[in-house]
């Protein structure tokens, strides 16, 4: 079909296609068209990766903008979200704009009602439907993309309940749903009440296989050698050999460490092909690397990718993530060694992709389990890039016959699972429950569970009345725990609880949300969450410490606790008892075995937050506690959104620790000890900064107003920086110019303001180390 034959656009969007040499739509294109979706059908579009799938979405969101309509295009992961920004920033060529919204979970972000597309994250959306966002009633249609995660028990349920209530909100929208190839997308079809466009067509050629011994032999019956020399693993060998080809690589493994190892022989490789422009390019980017962070990782991220490889995982921040990303697209580098976590992530496709390790720890299974056959069809389907690749490959390896014949049956022949519900899961569902009621979609027992049977759990359960159980028994949580209250008719209730029994009797009474439950909602808080740190707060008889809000907070569901390794559940067994007083809540016995363990993760996770806020270095922190640069990112931005929310629910509450809740949040936000609060409140001062003003006797924003130039120039150290801090502190002469740096007296006498020292960092048993400062990028 050419796209000249288009129409229900704006005008320019089909020469904007035409103008990208876009002339023919690929075949699933041109079945979503004859499907309606330039009419406004609703469509699940099950096709491979690669195979233009964007596309289909355009034209839906473009031919309702057309009809005056406004669009919502859903992505599961931010980087996804700025990934698309770029990609539809050209719109606005013929008048479509396009806003993009991603944090901030307790606005309306109502800036974006004059958007014609706007983009976002599933769990933006969830929480614009929690804060009444009016503008979302104006969406005609909704693009979903990946909408095979809610198969995934992270985010899964967020994305199945935020597309039901979206459906609710606007009974005539248009979904239009991209899926990779699953097993069951008739059934999300039939869900979604659209029509379905499933496809095996790609537009360059896949091949599929294992390599085994010198082998590669493919899914079609032929084969090649690829010969292993010496003592080399075979996934150097296959990148070896498409690199002649000038063709790039992606191998995944099974863990961070894997990743790290195998980047770093995969280098020995790349080094070898890499030339002198090349090895500039790939210098600068190192450099820039390890401008992210101090940190070991950061390091031998830079070490690797100075000689042509990379390694990609969670554990990066998200500087170095964005850098590696966009230096193997524009060809810079020619291997990522990647956990499974990529395959789901941005567009980052090779010539070559090799799946090294099929099998990971599974807590669940109590060992080594495979992949699904879904995961591993994702990491495949990364193979070729449309315009740069004549093909793409993707490769399995196995140690033998019996192997090769097992990778065969298990992943390149056979069809992937089916996409199954997790919302009946508890954390899912207490959330998304107290979600509905509070934001008006269930003011009874009854629409409740109208409401819940038009999600894909209940479409896909087979037990009878399984779902009313669930949800009476989430809603007896929230009852019990003050987040729900229902119309009181008679005395059968006490402290606002209903036996499970009245629950299923009473179904027209009324169902509300109390003030806290509201919250809660708002906040984007698991109400378990918000139970433990109400209990907390409530128990707390002295002002809380700052190591007690840390380990708080660490132990909700809504923190992921570092866990304890080897020999530490005596480390911190030892500084429970010494600090438990600091502790909020109801302490466990050390019998109580499977509780205090928790509460010692929970600790190991707050004493982190408690090292980061005493100013540890980077570097240290990393080393100390096992984690990855973008883990310490993680916690401290968890920890930093979690005591927001405990500030709010202090003030629900009437709590007397408010002000302490939100100096603690303060001190995790900036990674500073108390005294340097005031400084970081200005603009442009991170964590050594103002370490450094504070220790030439510059203590406050009132401070660098009235301080002797030379002694700001000597602390801050460059006279561009020196001017723009004391602009941003207000003083009304922030020039440099003729300004000699000094130190300062106190300087002089090696103390700093006030007499103390400065402030160093504290071990996991609390001595102090006392080094130098770093930080996560702010300086």
């Amino acid at each position: 079909m050419n796209v000249e034959a288009l129409s229900g656009l704006p005008s320019g969007a089909v020469e904007h296609f035409t103008d990208r040499g876009i002339e023919e739509l690929y075949p699933p294109q041109a079945a979503a068209v004859e499907a309606g979706v330039l009419e406004g059908e609703s469509l699940v579009a099950a096709v491979p990766t690669a195979s233009g799938k964007t596309m289909i979405a355009t034209l839906g969101m473009l031919s309702a903008i057309e009809r005056g309509g406004m669009a919502l295009y859903i992505v599961p992961l931010r980087a996804l979200a700025s990934e698309k920004r770029e990609e539809f920033a050209a719109f606005d060529a013929f008048g479509v704009d396009v806003g993009v919204t991603t944090g901030n979970y307790e606005s309306t972000s109502d800036w974006l009602a004059s958007k014609d597309v706007v983009v976002a994250t599933s769990e933006k959306v969830d929480s614009l439907v929690r804060n009444g966002a009016a503008w979302l009633s104006e969406l005609t249609c909704v693009v979903s993309d990946e909408v095979h995660l809610i198969d995934d028990a992270s985010r899964g349920p967020t994305l199945e309940v935020t597309l039901a209530k979206l459906r609710k909100l606007n009974p005539g929208l248009q979904l239009v749903a991209l899926s990779a190839t699953v097993g069951n997308a008739g059934e999300i079809a039939d869900w979604l009440d659209a029509e379905l466009v499933e496809s095996e067509w790609r537009p360059i050629e896949l091949r599929t296989g294992v390599h085994r011994g010198n082998v590669l032999e493919f899914d079609d019956g032929t084969s090649r050698e690829v010969p292993v020399r010496g003592r080399e693993r075979q996934e150097m060998a296959l990148v070896r050999d498409i690199l002649t080809e000038e063709g790039s690589s992606l191998v995944f493994v099974n863990s961070r460490r894997n990743a790290e190892s195998a980047a770093t022989r995969l280098s020995g490789v790349t080094d070898g092909v890499v030339t002198g422009e090349d090895r500039e390019t790939l210098a600068e980017l190192a450099e820039r690397i390890r401008e992210v962070s101090d940190t070991e990782t950061s390091e031998d991220l830079a070490a690797c990718v100075e000689r042509g490889a990379a390694f990609h995982h969670a554990g990066l921040a998200g500087e170095h993530r964005s850098l590696v990303e966009d230096a193997f697209r524009d060809r810079s580098l020619r291997v990522i060694a990647a956990t499974p976590t990529l395959a789901a992530g941005v567009n980052t496709p090779a010539r070559r992709v090799v799946v090294r390790d099929w099998r990971r720890f599974d807590s669940t299974a109590g060992g080594m389990a495979p992949l699904d056959v879904l995961e591993v069809h994702q990491m495949m389907g990364r193979a070729g890039r449309p315009g740069l690749d004549p093909y793409g490959e993707a490769v399995l390896l196995a140690g033998d016959g019996e192997e090769s014949a097992e990778l065969f049956d298990r992943y390149v022949w056979a069809d992937p699972e089916p996409v199954e519900s997790k919302l009946a899961a508890e954390p899912a569902l207490r959330t998304h429950v107290l979600a509905t009621v509070a934001s008006g979609f269930g003011n009874t027992r009854g629409e409740l569970l109208a409401f819940m049977r038009e999600t894909l759990y209940a479409s896909q359960s087979t037990e009878p009345g399984r779902l009313e159980t669930v949800t009476d028994a989430v809603l007896e949580y929230l009852v019990r725990n003050g987040f729900v209250e229902r119309d009181r008719r008679d005395d059968t209730e006490r402290d606002g609880f209903v036996p499970a029994g009245e629950l299923r009797e009473r179904a027209g009474a009324e169902l509300r949300a109390t003030s806290l439950g509201h919250t809660v909602s708002r906040l984007y808080l698991d109400p378990m969450s918000a139970a433990e740190i109400v209990h907390g707060l409530e128990s707390a008889t002295d002002r809380p410490t700052a190591l007690g809000l840390y380990q708080l907070v660490s132990r909700t569901p809504d923190m992921y606790e570092l866990y304890l390794r080897s020999g530490e559940a005596e480390t911190y067994g030892e500084l429970f008892f010494r600090r438990e007083a600091e502790l909020l809540g109801d302490v466990p016995s050390e019998f109580e075995e499977e509780r205090f363990e928790d509460w010692l993760s929970a600790l190991k996770t707050g004493k982190l937050l408690e090292d980061w806020a005493d100013e540890l270095g980077e570097d240290r922190l990393t080393e100390r506690y096992g984690v990855g640069p973008g883990d310490l990112r993680g916690k401290v931005d968890t920890a930093e959104w979690l005591l927001g929310a405990a500030e709010s629910l202090a003030a629900e509450i009437d709590s007397e620790w408010a002000v302490a809740v939100r100096e603690a949040r303060a001190r995790v936000e900036h990674g500073v000890s108390e005294e340097l609060l005031e400084l970081v409140s200005v603009r442009g001062v991170g964590r050594k900064r103002a370490r450094a003003l504070y220790g030439a006797g510059i203590e406050s924003p009132a401070d660098l107003r009235e301080a002797e130039k030379g002694v700001v120039l000597g602390a801050l150290r460059g006279e561009k920086t020196a001017e723009t801090v004391l602009e941003n502190a207000g003083r009304e002469d922030p020039s440099m110019d003729g300004v000699e740096p000094r130190r300062s007296p106190v300087e002089d006498g090696g103390e700093a303001a006030g007499g103390e020292p400065a402030s160093g960092g504290a071990t996991a048993c609390g001595a102090a180390d006392g080094e130098d400062q770093s930080s996560l990028g702010d300086f």
